[in-house]
Parts: structure tokens; sequence; C-alpha cells
């Protein structure tokens, strides 16, 4: 399901969907769509890496354990995440940055991530993310 028409992704064109398997999203609709309620911007899709999660764990933000009471089921390597923007900018900084769908990827990302540094990490995810691994 394609986000709302309003919803542009960093690209300029419309949000394309980042992940069903697990259902992503701030609001839970597979996209990273965002709004007043979103104050961490759910923004980047980002396809998981074993680094990336490990990074996110070192600095409080435990991807890969489930929290049920928020429908989180914890996250894998290969998994496509809505993550926030800040928090995929600081595992830029440090080195171990995620894999970015720039399709999938709200504009408002670009807020905080330059755009520049956003396609340096783009990918194309194929259909079985497990070629990622």
């Amino acid at each position: 399901m394609p986000a709302p028409p309003e919803d542009l992704n960093v690209l300029g064109g419309p949000l394309q969907p980042c992940g069903m398997d697990p259902v992503t999203g701030f609001y839970r609709d597979g996209c990273c769509t965002t709004g007043p309620e979103d104050v961490g911007s759910h923004t980047v899709c980002a396809v998981m890496t074993r680094e990336f999660l490990q990074h996110q764990e070192s600095v409080g933000n435990p991807l890969s354990t489930p929290r049920p009471e928020y429908q989180f089921p914890g996250l894998r390597p290969g998994d496509r995440w809505c993550v926030v923007a800040m928090r995929w900018l600081q595992a830029h900084q440090e080195g171990v940055a995620a894999p970015v769908v720039l399709a999938s990827t709200h504009q408002r990302a670009l807020e905080i991530i330059p755009l520049v540094v956003l396609e340096e990490h783009a990918c194309d995810v194929p259909g079985d993310a497990s070629q990622l691994l």
C-alpha cells in the first residue's frame, strides 16, 4: 500500500513502501510516513546489517530485541525498517550506516541528513534481501 500522495521521498517522487515483513513505519503502515506525533523522525528506510544492529544496541537502541507492546518483532539482517534519521546519521558518522532505499525514505529525513550522504548508501533492494548479508 503506497503512502498518502502528499508524502514524498528524498528524490521528490511518491513515497514507496519500505517493508511489510515485518511491518515497519511509525504508523505501522509499511511506509516511512511521518507526522507531528513522530518526534523521532522515523523517516529513513534502512536495510538492516549485522554491524548497524550491533551499533544501535551499543548506543541504547536495541533493534534486535522484540517489543510486542509496540508491535515490534525485533530485527535481523536483511529486514527493511524505518529508522530514526538522527540514529542513522550517528551510525553513518561512526562508519556503520545501513544501506538506504531512497524511494522509500521520506523527504523529512533531509532536515537532518544531506541527500548526498543518503545517496552514498543507496541500494536497490532485491526481492530476496538475504543477498545483502
